[in-house]
């Protein structure tokens, strides 16, 4: 079992079609890379909270609690690396209190939907976001290589 973690993807409309708030990481796990905003579930806390306390931290905006939709979950497995095992708990969110800043561990910016900006970010990232940010919430699990950067298997939970 890994480290429980929540992800939230805050979606909004824009003139080219949907936008997706991706994070550049500044330090910590997966620095340089693109990734989504989220992180460690505290004792105590629900996923929902974590994604909502993570999302405040990371970008300065507080989620419309009401506007926090699952969306699945992915299940991450470093064989190399078992610590970094997570079980990553997905939410979308379209409504927010705040204005998007940069904080000390994530430089935001918004992504077109359909141009995720896959080369900056983990390799598995391909393989199930654009099923989350196309709204059907999936259960997915993605087992890395030695190398701990690529995928050596991508599976959806009850389709094998």
């Amino acid at each position: 079992m890994g480290a429980p973690v929540a992800l939230c993807f805050l979606l909004r409309a824009a003139p080219g079609g949907p936008e997706v708030l991706l994070g550049r990481k500044k330090r910590g796990f997966g620095v340089g890379k693109i990734v989504g905003l989220g992180g460690h579930v505290e004792p105590g806390e629900t996923a929902a909270e974590a994604a909502a306390r993570e999302l405040f931290e990371e970008a300065g905006v507080a989620l419309v609690e009401e506007a926090i939709r699952p969306a699945g979950t992915v299940d991450f497995r470093f064989p190399a690396r078992p610590d970094w095992d997570m079980e990553c708990v997905i939410f979308t969110c379209t409504r927010w209190v705040g204005e998007i800043e940069e904080s000390d561990e994530i430089t935001p910016a918004w992504y077109p939907v359909d141009a995720l900006p896959v080369t900056d970010m983990w390799q598995d990232a391909d393989h199930w976001l654009p099923v989350v940010l196309s709204g059907v919430a999936s259960d997915f699990v993605v087992v890395m290589a030695e190398d701990n950067e690529t995928v050596a298997k991508f599976s959806v939970r009850g389709a094998d």
